[in-house]
């Protein structure tokens, strides 16, 4: 059960066509637009809301502010609540057994393990929502000094929860909650997390674990599945343009970006400043400049892993599923954050070397530019992410690794959600 885009769909498509392919019973509830995308993959789907309902979030354009984000986005979250609840009630039964996967958003999953008793795992794909007093993410929307000590940074995004996430999320949620006869969340950001076991797809190497993570968290690893996206091999044309000519620069904002005309026109002047060729993913065209000069292309939906091992550089919003794509084909990243976890994945891309971020209102031609300029002819960076790739190439199946463990979780008779 997964309720946000394609990152956070996507994996668990791949998880419940393992666990299919392994001979195990799979459903998959999901926002109504996956369905096509679910069905290819073999999986029953259940929609949440309506495909009207979700293009109306994605078209909010508060969503995509650092700050104003969280009202859009629980808005949708707390209309699927539910629903999600009352379909998770009738489909599953302690006398088959089974177990719950869901995303910290499918917070009618996290519900019905209260009401239900039932055994529930946590995927969490984004290190961003993992608290820790040690090493606390980098709020969106909240540029703080370096120098400012871990405790106090973690203190303010307690804050955050007080002050944004809690208004927005909790009155509509503890309001079914007392209807059903539960007592009130205090913080989402706690509560949403199985007490039975949270799967992190994120590596060590990226996000080290903490002293101070929930006792059942699992790091398991990036799961590279752009192979259950819009298509799983790259387009004729695109092929032919990619062994016309030098490695372009790839440039995305976003599946579910519907406000990315100004990134997508900075992206052409970059290109032509440059003497560069570049590709243009975004799914709508309205977000693109007409009349695009030779040598820059506009595709709709490329599979990550067969277009970005043949291109210079990724330049992109920063989403966690796109990082991993790039770091798996061993190429430089520029973070233009726009919300959410942005601005904490490009800080680790940083910090680690295998890139750099630029604010939107710092992304323009001539700077873009130069900093690309300097990811791409560095050594150390070229180092840095061959040494990634080839890191993840020799461990590459976390997908099944998360299935192994929700496996065990189906073999400990009565695990349920006693914390």
């Amino acid at each position: 059960m997964a309720v946000g885009t394609h990152g956070d769909v996507l994996p668990f498509i791949a998880l419940g066509a393992e666990m299919a392919r392994r001979g195990h019973g799979v459903a998959l509830a999901a926002p109504a637009p996956f369905e096509p995308l679910a069905r290819r993959a073999g999986l029953p789907f259940q929609p949440l809301g309506t495909a009207a309902d979700y293009e109306a979030m994605i078209r909010a354009p508060d969503l995509w502010h650092p700050r104003r984000g969280v009202r859009p986005l629980f808005d949708y979250v707390s209309s699927l609540t539910e629903t999600t609840l009352l379909w998770l009630g009738a489909s599953w039964s302690r006398e088959r057994g089974g177990v719950v996967i869901a995303s910290p958003l499918a917070l009618g999953a996290r519900l019905a393990q209260d009401l239900y008793d039932l055994p529930m795992a946590t995927l969490q794909v984004m290190p961003f929502l993992i608290e820790s007093r040690v090493a606390p993410p980098r709020l969106p929307g909240l540029p703080l000094p370096r120098f400012f000590s871990a405790r106090l940074r973690h203190w303010l995004g307690v804050g955050a929860d007080a002050y944004a996430i809690g208004p927005a999320a909790l009155p509509p949620l503890n309001a079914l909650r007392a209807r059903l006869g539960l007592g009130p969340v205090r913080r989402l950001r706690h509560w949403w997390n199985s007490p039975t076991r949270m799967l992190l797809m994120f590596p060590d190497w990226f996000t080290p674990p903490q002293v101070d993570w929930p006792a059942q968290a699992v790091q398991i690893g990036f799961p590279l599945v752009d192979r259950f996206g819009d298509a799983a091999e790259i387009a004729p044309d695109l092929a032919a343009f990619l062994d016309a000519g030098d490695k372009p620069l790839v440039f995305t904002y976003g599946s579910a970006m519907r406000h990315g005309a100004r990134f997508f026109a900075t992206a052409v002047e970059l290109c032509r400043q440059m003497g560069r060729r570049g590709v243009l993913l975004a799914p709508q065209s309205g977000q693109i400049p007409r009349d695009l000069p030779p040598g820059i292309m506009h595709l709709r939906y490329a599979p990550f892993g067969a277009l970005l091992p043949r291109c210079a550089a990724l330049v992109h919003h920063g989403g966690i599923g796109t990082v991993a794509q790039a770091l798996a084909a061993g190429i430089p990243q520029l973070v233009v954050p726009v919300a959410f976890d942005h601005f904490d994945e490009g800080r680790r891309l940083t910090e680690l070397g295998l890139g750099a971020m630029l604010s939107r209102r710092a992304f323009r031609p001539a700077k873009a530019a130069r900093l690309l300029d300097r990811l791409i002819d560095d050594p150390a960076v070229a180092r840095a992410c061959a040494a990634v790739r080839e890191r993840m190439r020799a461990d590459p199946d976390h997908v099944a690794r998360a299935c192994d463990a929700a496996e065990a979780m189906l073999a400990v008779p009565g695990l349920r959600a006693a914390s």
